[in-house]
């Protein structure tokens, strides 16, 4: 019965690596979606999708390891919780995510900004479409989001249009 007991609860140090793994992982993953830009962050395509699915996968067993006792598994579980509450309520949440990205100000394309963050200009004229205007000179402001949404502010409007009301536990 012992023998079940510790199966299933695994062996400290083991539990202790596996802390240690899954908490390393999780920031080496959160550098590296820096380093993609916001654009994966927001709606995703079937590739970005696909991409997302086998990372998850590929990073699986050097998070876990060797561990696969209960214990190992809630412990990652509740790690990569604690990590993700913690990030995305401490001032660090800007270095971690980066700062949104102006596109557009007004009327005027920005290609440096649209390079650096990986939009092509359909994809922007594409969500000025969204917003309902045609044309980049009623455009005041276009901004890339930190979640990967484009914000539009029309010529015309003091205060940006949203689409959608955000409601999330992290806005309380």
């Amino acid at each position: 019965m012992e023998a079940h007991l510790r199966e299933a609860l695994g062996d400290p140090l083991t539990v202790l690596f596996t802390a240690f793994r899954v908490a390393a992982v999780y920031l080496a993953l959160l550098f590296l979606l820096r380093l993609s830009g916001k654009k994966l962050l927001g709606q995703m395509s079937p590739v970005d999708l696909l991409t997302l699915l086998l990372l998850s996968n590929v990073v699986q067993n050097a998070m876990i390891g060797p561990d696969n006792s209960l214990v190992g598994g809630l412990l990652g579980a509740a790690l990569l919780l604690l990590l993700d509450r913690l990030i995305s309520r401490s001032p660090l949440r800007r270095k971690a995510l980066g700062e949104p990205t102006l596109l557009v100000h007004e009327g005027k394309v920005i290609p440096e900004h649209l390079a650096r963050e990986g939009v092509d200009l359909e994809e922007l004229m594409a969500a000025l479409r969204e917003h309902g205007l045609m044309d980049l000179k009623d455009v005041l402001a276009a901004v890339l989001e930190v979640d990967g949404t484009i914000s539009v502010i029309p010529r015309d409007h003091v205060a940006p249009k949203r689409l959608r009301k955000v409601r999330s536990s992290r806005n309380r």
